[in-house]
């Protein structure tokens, strides 16, 4: 292999976002995992600076995404639905909705320094070519609009298209096989090389770069390329982890190899909690923390979460700030020396002061679910004002979003609201949410007091966006996307029939 070295391009640093899917915070050798098998992650975390306290924006996929790329909650991104109360919505296939025009999204402000953008993995803010990647900023993709599910037989469900920028290559289940039977997919070693081959052009053009490296293989179905099938204690779940923490320290020894590892700024994260609702053989760990996915329990929102900038942050610090993925947006930003839109709120805040001193910024943490704020983080202390895990009818169909983890009057089956008297949790001493502290105690009044001053600032400056997630129409899914006819690969849509989606949980 040959190394080239180029100069240091020191004032716009490269700036890599390594996202996970339904990845949990227990996950990572790091944070105590039983069978530490993520050796990079963890020395990464070594040489950089691990976030205990790290958090998405919205407990699922589509919406965490929304405000990782605009720095913004989902309520203002207009990544939510208005179609029910406090309900989690994201985008299938049938989804009419997407990204909005109106949001500035990271590339495109990145583009004003010259960043050459480009995302691999999983998109999944709108299918339809108008909320395609390319239309909001980035120059380059290799991935898919969607989830992997499938496969499908293409008459009442397509599968899903993998695109080579604005153009499909081929649908997961054909050209890009996924053995659900085996977990074996090659998925992850082609995201791979994408990204290192991606880093080494762009370095040899001497132009600075953002990498949102999005893969996708910790969402169910899991799977994992030949080599790393049957490896892990854990079972495919864990093979999955396994190639994704070698694919990790595969981009950070390239940026060594090509001496531009002290001029790019890394991130990891997941984008909500692990999916505990799909079992052990096809979802990871929340550690010690309550509930998974889909809910605003800090199991469905708490993230791992390492910067690795080497020279810059200093290694092996662990910062207890709290953070959320929309801090991407800013932090970027910072980095790349430009400042945040001024037309509009910006929810994220520049974390540099915390990546160079280790310097605490006192922020909160709000967790919404669809159109509603469920619970509030001040300091320690969160307060919820709702409370709902999911649905006795889904609980009774066996849909168990806190499996071997209910705890009476707080991970309740209906919407339970608390706005009057919220529970409070100290998540220093009570990370799981076990013990709600007492009303009648001093600490819960004092708590209540500091929550409910900022819940009424945060309300108050609230103009909540268009919602983007009420409308579906199976007219709308993958049936003919750019680039079908080259390939043959064009199928008929059925007539257009839209309808309000249903969104159970």
């Amino acid at each position: 292999m040959h190394y080239y070295y180029t100069a240091s391009n020191k004032s716009t640093p490269n700036i890599i976002i390594i996202l996970m899917d339904d990845m949990g915070w227990g996950d990572l050798g790091v944070f105590g995992q039983p069978s530490k098998e993520t050796p990079n992650l963890d020395s990464m975390a070594a040489q950089g600076m691990l976030f205990p306290n790290f958090y998405t924006a919205n407990p699922l996929c589509s919406p965490s995404r929304a405000s990782l790329l605009t720095g913004r909650l989902p309520v203002r991104n207009g990544f939510y639905t208005t179609n029910a109360h406090a309900r989690n919505a994201y985008t299938p296939q049938e989804i009419v909705g997407g990204i909005s025009r109106d949001e500035i999204l990271l590339p495109q402000v990145l583009k004003k320094k010259g960043y050459v953008n480009k995302i691999i993995g999983k998109w999944h803010l709108g299918h339809r070519a108008h909320h395609l990647p390319l239309e909001h900023g980035f120059d380059e993709w290799f991935g898919a609009p969607n989830c992997h599910f499938g496969p499908y037989n293409s008459s009442d469900r397509p599968n899903v298209p993998v695109y080579n920028n604005s153009q499909m290559v081929g649908r997961y289940y054909e050209e890009f096989g996924i053995d659900k039977k085996t977990g074996e997919s090659n998925l992850t070693q082609i995201y791979l090389e994408e990204g290192l081959d991606f880093i080494f052009h762009q370095n040899m053009a001497q132009r600075p770069f953002f990498l949102y490296w999005a893969a996708d293989a910790t969402h169910a179905p899991v799977y994992a390329s030949k080599r790393f099938l049957g490896k892990s204690q854990r079972g495919r779940y864990g093979d999955a982890v396994m190639e994704l923490d070698y694919s990790v320290g595969q981009m950070l020894a390239w940026l060594r190899a090509l001496g531009i590892d002290k001029d790019t700024f890394v991130f990891f994260t997941s984008d909500n909690g692990a999916a505990v609702m799909s079992g052990p053989k096809q979802s990871g760990s929340n550690g010690p923390f309550l509930c998974g996915k889909e809910t605003t329990f800090e199991g469905g929102m708490r993230e791992p979460a390492i910067a690795w900038w080497p020279g810059h942050i200093p290694a092996g610090t662990v910062s207890q700030q709290l953070g959320t993925v929309m801090d991407l947006f800013s932090t970027s930003l910072s980095v790349a020396g430009l400042s945040v839109p001024d037309d509009r709120l910006i929810d994220g805040l520049d974390l540099s002061p915390v990546l160079h001193n280790n310097t605490l910024i006192n922020r909160p943490i709000f967790y919404y679910r669809g159109n509603e704020m469920m619970a509030v983080r001040v300091g320690p202390y969160k307060a919820h004002y709702w409370t709902w895990s999911n649905s006795w009818e889904e609980f009774n169909r066996g849909i168990n979003f806190c499996p071997g983890q209910e705890v009476a009057g707080v991970t309740t089956h209906t919407q339970q609201e608390h706005t009057m008297q919220p529970l409070i949790f100290h998540l220093g001493r009570d990370p799981g949410e076990k013990y709600p502290i007492s009303a009648v105690t001093k600490e819960y009044q004092d708590a209540l007091s500091r929550i409910t001053a900022v819940v009424e600032k945060h309300k108050k400056g609230l103009v909540p966006g268009v919602p983007q997630l009420n409308m579906c129409d199976m007219a709308v899914m993958n049936w003919a996307p750019p680039g079908c006819e080259k390939l043959g690969k064009c199928l008929k849509a059925p007539k257009s029939q839209p309808w309000k989606c249903d969104w159970p949980h």
